[in-house]
């Protein structure tokens, strides 16, 4: 086993001979400790030894311990840091663990502690060792499989997780993309009533494998076609570039997968195939349409061969407009995502301008107005009236372009009002939170009494507080902090622990510290001063 480097400062000679010599290192898988009495000398060694442990005291003349450990991790980022005080304040443990610092022990230290934290630090090392291996042998694995490769390129595809025209960049170095596609073809196999029939567990986990296995032996003799498990019950088959023999032959092999599973599996399993389309882009709305008509087959009969090509595609363009477009659209709009609504409409919009139906324009419309109004409405009499106002705006409307037109007024008058509107009342409610700050600044309250106290999860107050302060809470009272102690400085009747205390800080070490850290001087150096 490899012995591992560590670097041990201290400021005071006695404490480092203490660990140099009480602490058994090679059985712990160390070398024998190099040492220094300063955050520069420190500092100097890391530059010139990739050092795995640093152990270093907190309270140092010049550059202090968790100084040298913010830059000694930008030198080394996977260095184990633990960190050793005299102090017991929770101030100094939360800056040690912000820079970088695994562990945290106290003076006078106990040899078993700082043992058993070295123990666990060389745990730590040894199976980061060993992960960035198996990712690199993983990464060799998967580069070598374009089976599966082509899976998981399908799958995001049909996800929409990778846009067409970045699939290139997305996936460089693990496969080479056809450089250009003219015709895609999509299949989808889909085991019937896969999760209602009456079987175990373990009887499911075999079907579901022998259907995979099934469609890859009907399939094994296109090298154009692409195979993806979007879920134990569906396989999705991606053919590119199909010659006039392969169109036929793989015809053949639907037939196929259907005989095999019914006579030998007794599953009846129903095939989508997707009117070819021409670009990567097309693949998620073709994929979404060729599942939308299987589940309609089903309603008549198990096990078909359900055609992209046949009648009534009406029906999924109605599906879409009111079960997906429209509930996604008022989604983002109370979510305030202007980009997502602009595209979505766009897309409401291009399905209702090649409508010849009138009638069918104006109920769409309608639709949409009132799931508009109902999801978002606030209530009140003004509300009540705005919607009247509003829904006589559509009946008045004679042609598909107006009531076009007048849906796209809604929207744009929605995002505009209510974006300011919940901009000024995150801005408000911030304020108010920045407030109740600056008054109780000596309490030391946490970012979850805060959220309980204002009706927020913390993490949600969190992000609003950085975006509408352009700092994070901890950094807002660290500075409402020390901004008030300048003022209590100013007043020469009032000690430097006194004033440390009054603004919530609970020793006079930690106060001159976080005092030098953002003033650039001492608490004593900043009253001198004034």
């Amino acid at each position: 086993m490899e012995l591992l480097k560590v670097l041990i400062v201290d400021d005071e000679p006695s404490n480092i001979q203490g660990l140099v010599r009480y602490i058994q290192w090679r059985e712990l898988g160390y070398e024998e400790p190099q040492t220094g009495e300063s955050g520069e000398e420190a500092l100097d060694a890391i530059r010139q030894t990739a050092f795995d442990v640093l152990i270093s005291d907190v309270a140092m003349p010049g550059m202090n311990g968790i100084e040298l450990v913010a830059r000694a991790k930008e030198l080394l980022p996977r260095l184990q840091v633990l960190m050793i005080s005299g102090y017991n304040e929770f101030e100094f443990v939360q800056d040690a663990i912000h820079v970088g610092a695994q562990g945290y022990v106290l003076k006078p230290l106990k040899l078993e502690e700082v043992s058993n934290r070295l123990t666990t630090m060389r745990e730590t090392l040894e199976n980061m060792r060993r992960l960035a291996e198996q990712t690199e042998d993983l990464k060799r694995k998967v580069s070598g499989s374009q089976r599966l490769v082509r899976e998981r390129v399908l799958s995001d595809l049909l996800a929409g997780l990778v846009p067409g025209e970045d699939m290139e960049a997305s996936w460089d170095g693990l496969m080479v993309l056809p450089a250009a596609v003219r015709e895609l073809r999509l299949f989808v196999f889909s085991l019937d009533h896969f999760l209602s029939l009456k079987q175990r567990a373990e009887e499911r986990v075999v079907l579901s494998a022998l259907f995979r296995q099934t469609v890859d032996v009907a399939l094994s003799g296109f090298g154009s076609v692409w195979l993806a498990q979007t879920s134990p019950d569906e396989i999705a088959a991606l053919q590119l570039d199909p010659s006039a023999e392969d169109k036929a032959r793989i015809e053949k092999q639907l037939r196929f997968v259907q005989v095999i599973l019914q006579e030998q599996h007794d599953s009846t399993v129903t095939i989508g195939c997707s009117p070819t389309v021409s670009h990567w882009k097309e693949l998620p709305d073709r994929y979404k349409e060729i599942r939308f008509r299987m589940a309609q087959a089903r309603l008549i009969a198990d096990g078909q061969i359900v055609r992209g090509e046949t009648p009534d595609a009406g029906a999924f363009d109605d599906y879409r407009l009111r079960e997906q477009w429209i509930p996604e659209a008022i989604r983002q709009m109370e979510g305030g995502d202007a980009a997502a609504v602009r595209e979505k409409m766009n897309r409401v919009i291009d399905l209702l301008s090649g409508q010849p139906s009138f009638s069918y324009v104006q109920a769409i419309g309608m639709s949409f107005l009132s799931e508009l109004i109902r999801t978002l409405r606030r209530g009140g009499e003004a509300d009540q009236e705005t919607n009247i106002v509003l829904w006589r705006q559509m009946l008045d409307c004679s042609s598909a372009e107006q009531i076009i037109e007048f849906l796209m007024e809604c929207v744009d008058r929605y995002m505009t009002v209510e974006a300011q509107e919940r901009m000024n009342q995150q801005r408000h409610l911030i304020r108010k939170v920045a407030a109740f700050i600056d008054e109780r600044v000596q309490d030391n309250w946490t970012v979850k009494q805060l959220g309980e106290r204002f009706n927020l999860n913390a993490s949600y107050l969190s992000v609003l507080f950085k975006k509408e302060m352009g700092k994070t809470i901890s950094e807002y009272v660290q500075e409402t902090r020390i901004r008030q102690a300048k003022e209590l400085l100013c007043d020469p009747s009032i000690k430097v622990y006194e004033v440390a205390d009054r603004v919530g800080i609970q020793t006079s070490a930690y106060f001159t510290y976080l005092f030098k850290k953002l003033v650039g001087c001492t608490p004593q150096e900043y009253r001198d001063y004034r």
